[in-house]
């Protein structure tokens, strides 16, 4: 499967990060953002407990041929209370949900969003791979998996693309998987590619973040790790300048830079930051510059690791064994 090289992550526009604008104002966004020239849109079966894909199921209306659809399964928000499971008879149900919230009759690319390890991976991708068979969903995904997961979902169908978090600051993916997914004819879809807004130089003060804001637990917006990484910020400025771009648009190219299969889902609830991010997409940096940048944020530079103990335990990818 050949991917639009940046999409939209429509996560934001329901819950997450801030607070979400109200619903009839997201489908004026996603509305704008298709007239904009955005071609891929992320949502999941987790996001706003369904209310995301009933979103995004408006916007399209009338409009469903000019994007590539994607969701995720195996993840959802069950008597309030977010639950991993992915056994094949809940995958099922989950995808026919899925098409009933979108209001379409198929899903181009649909995703197990976390691997249930008390199931064999290989399990749940035969229950995607029966609604592939059903054309309920055009291509099967993996998301937050490592290595060893992608081969054995490959060793019971084709694997079209997997979705792991990538940026200058969560470098997971160069521990095999953004190899692995090169070799194997894969696409590598880099969620949170402007790290949570930290390279979009979003964030003043973490503190100021709305109460329920996912980044206030994470450990690099905690207080033993911001300061270190916001003293960074004033160097990205100064590439970004540079290069002509602004901080996100080059956290992008990076991202890009990366490899040909590689694609970047940025998530906005602004149709301006929208357009800011296409742009990024046919922007010419001297790759002398992106190396730099790299350099600058790195695992060796930024300070804590991406999640808090209790998310990191319930992914699957690969991870520094040691981090600032």
């Amino acid at each position: 499967m050949t991917l639009p090289r940046v999409g939209l992550g429509c996560m934001s526009l329901s819950h997450a990060y801030g607070v979400a604008p109200p619903p009839e104002e997201g489908e004026i966004m996603l509305r704008a953002a298709l007239d904009a020239g955005v071609t891929f849109l992320d949502t999941a079966t987790l996001y706003g407990g369904g209310r995301n894909e009933e979103l995004v199921g408006r916007a399209i209306q009338g409009r469903r041929d000019e994007v590539v659809l994607a969701s995720k399964c195996g993840m959802a928000m069950v008597d309030g209370v977010r639950t991993i499971d992915g056994r094949p008879e809940t995958l099922h149900v989950q995808v026919d949900a899925s098409l009933t919230r979108l209001g379409v009759d198929h899903i181009d690319l649909y995703y197990l969003h976390r691997w249930d390890r008390q199931v064999p991976v290989a399990e749940s991708v035969g229950a995607l791979a029966e609604a592939v068979a059903a054309g309920k969903i055009g291509a099967i995904g993996l998301s937050e998996v490592g290595v060893a997961r992608l081969k054995e979902a490959l060793a019971q169908a084709p694997i079209a693309a997997v979705q792991n978090e990538y940026s200058l600051w969560s470098r997971n993916p160069e521990l095999g998987m953004l190899e692995a997914t090169r070799e194997a004819g894969v696409a590598l879809v880099a969620f949170s590619p402007v790290a949570r807004g930290f390279l979009a130089d979003a964030i003043a003060d973490p503190d100021a973040l709305a109460p329920k804001d996912i980044r206030r637990p994470m450990p690099r917006f905690q207080p033993e790790h911001w300061p270190a990484n916001a003293a960074l910020l004033p160097a990205w400025r100064t590439l970004a300048a540079e290069a002509g771009c602004t901080p996100a648009q080059l956290a992008l190219a990076w991202v890009l830079s990366r490899g040909p299969h590689v694609t970047a889902i940025p998530g906005t609830t602004s149709i301006v930051h929208v357009r800011e991010n296409l742009e990024a997409e046919q922007l010419v940096v001297d790759p002398a510059l992106l190396e730099r940048a790299g350099e600058l944020i790195d695992t060796a530079t930024v300070s804590g690791p991406r999640y808090p103990a209790q998310q990191s335990a319930e992914v699957d990818a690969e991870a520094f064994e040691s981090v600032a």
